[in-house]
């Protein structure tokens, strides 16, 4: 077995939501999850097939962002797994959504930070092991660091 990291690519003022799925319809399925929870974000999507031609299948409304999921999944080359690159608006808006299709397993990290995946390797093709999503911590939340974290979720408009 070969272990590999692939560094993703997230586009400028964007957000990744990387995950594991098991069937062909996970694209259209993902695409009205997305578009009926937020109808303003800008999205891609890219899923790689695991059988049959094992192809990327790729939709979206946005041809950027939708190029750059493809780019990502195509990176990891793993069988299953699905990239969804969103702008104007953040993961916290659609994951309830994307938990909710049917054919979603499990879902690997939603982030804007720098994100590597871990591939493992075998003769019979590849798979996500895991994520390394953003850089470690550097310390424990003083009561100053939470009043900022208060202020900036109110500022945002996720508390009131």
């Amino acid at each position: 077995m070969n272990l590999t990291n692939v560094p993703l690519e997230i586009p400028a003022g964007a957000n990744l939501i990387l995950g594991q799925s098991h069937f062909i319809k996970t694209v259209e399925d993902l695409y009205e999850a997305l578009f009926g929870s937020a109808p303003q974000i800008k999205f891609g999507i890219a899923f790689n097939e695991a059988s049959g031609p094992c192809l990327t299948r790729a939709d979206g409304n946005d041809h950027s962002l939708r190029e750059a999921a493809v780019r990502n999944a195509t990176a990891i080359g793993a069988g299953h797994i699905f990239v969804v690159m969103m702008k104007e608006g953040f993961p916290i808006n659609v994951l309830g959504r994307i938990h909710s299709v049917p054919e979603v397993c499990s879902i690997f990290c939603a982030t804007a930070n720098p994100v590597e995946v871990i591939v493992a390797e075998t003769a019979l093709g590849r798979g996500v092991l895991g994520v390394i999503d953003g850089s470690a911590p550097k310390g424990v939340e003083t009561a100053e660091h939470a009043k900022t974290r208060h202020a900036f979720l109110r500022t945002i408009g996720y508390k009131r």
